[in-house]
């Protein structure tokens, strides 16, 4: 049984960019939109809603942390993150 939004909505919690360091390296960091509900997009995620995720990704709400994302995260360890672990990724959206 694949988890609802409310249930996924339950278990955001929120992080400092220097305990999301590590997801950085492997690669299992997404970043949301802040338009977008991070409990949806796990949602989705989670039922392969691939038309929609697929959506997101095509606009830029949903990506890879970029260069300069990084750059600014790592120059300001303390920034905050909303975050939603949807195996084997960790979405995050900046607060």
């Amino acid at each position: 049984m694949k988890p609802t939004k409310e249930e996924l909505a339950l278990q955001v919690d929120v992080a400092e960019w220097n305990w999301l360091r590590a997801h950085l390296e492997r690669g299992g960091l997404i970043v949301v939109d802040r338009e977008i509900d991070i409990a949806e997009v796990a949602e989705r995620i989670a039922r392969d809603d691939t038309e929609t995720v697929g959506a997101w990704i095509e606009t830029g709400k949903l990506s890879k942390p970029n260069d300069e994302q990084v750059a600014t995260w790592d120059a300001n360890a303390g920034t905050s993150f909303s975050t939603l672990i949807i195996s084997p990724y960790v979405l995050i959206k900046e607060q």
